[in-house]
């Protein structure tokens, strides 16, 4: 579509580099692997569908949240462009491009995300959705390619979802600073959060009954085991959630 514009900056995963950046990241304490690689197309399916269920009170409580001040919210930043960092399948941010729309303000969505598979799909998706929309999708690891954000003006920058939470403190310190600097005078930033709440309510999130938390997670595993053609069995490993104050 003439409309649509995806830039990539992600070409398939180096062995060498990967090897590195998992290593480091399993010397560290505790042990951790990057959060990105949970996002191939498939994990990318299964959040959606995670965001879908009974226990998983993030999605729908973030999506009440953005209708009650949205219009307010576009009238105060006066946005012409959406960015969308950690964009996914777009499902809440509909709820700011309609608010723009309305107020006749929408012009450029960038959904930024790893996975290319469904940028594309949300592009065709947003260009048939809303008239005269000009999608502009940028395919990379947004906590290393910020860099490749489309210049612009009256930017509205968010990243949704509690995705900050993924970062410990200097790391979410730091790429809050790097947002910063990629933002002009005039553009604003959106950054949603979870709350500490009871143990119990945290956990049942992480926890659903129907296993789709378990089998995301997982799916890390199936993702660097065809990355590195190595020999492991993400089924050898039992998910285990809970919350760590």
């Amino acid at each position: 579509m003439d409309n649509v514009t995806i830039d990539v900056h992600v070409n398939g995963l180096d062995q060498e580099v990967l090897r590195a950046e998992i290593r480091r990241a399993l010397l560290r304490t505790p042990r951790e692997l990057p959060t990105k690689y949970f996002y191939d197309d498939r994990g990318s399916e299964l959040f959606e569908r995670i965001c879908e269920l009974p226990e998983y009170y993030q999605t729908r409580t973030e999506h009440m949240l953005l209708s009650t001040i949205a219009d307010q919210l576009v009238a105060r930043t006066e946005a012409e462009e959406l960015v969308d960092l950690g964009a996914g399948a777009a499902t809440k941010t509909r709820v700011l491009l309609t608010a723009m729309a309305k107020a006749n303000r929408l012009r450029t969505y960038i959904p930024f995300d790893v996975s290319e598979g469904i940028v594309r799909r949300v592009a065709n998706e947003l260009v048939t959705e809303y008239r005269g929309l000009r999608v502009h999708g940028v395919i990379g690891d947004f906590l290393e390619h910020l860099e490749h954000i489309p210049s612009g003006e009256k930017r509205l920058v968010v990243l949704l979802g509690g995705t900050i939470g993924n970062l410990r403190p200097d790391a979410a310190s730091a790429f809050l600073s790097r947002v910063s600097a990629e933002m002009t005078s005039g553009d604003y930033f959106l950054l949603g959060v979870d709350l500490i709440k009871e143990a119990k309510r945290l956990e049942a999130a992480y926890n659903d009954a129907a296993g789709l938390t378990a089998e995301f997670n997982k799916n890390i595993l199936r993702v660097l085991r065809t990355s590195l053609d190595v020999d492991l069995e993400p089924e050898a490993f039992a998910h285990v959630a809970f919350y760590n104050p």
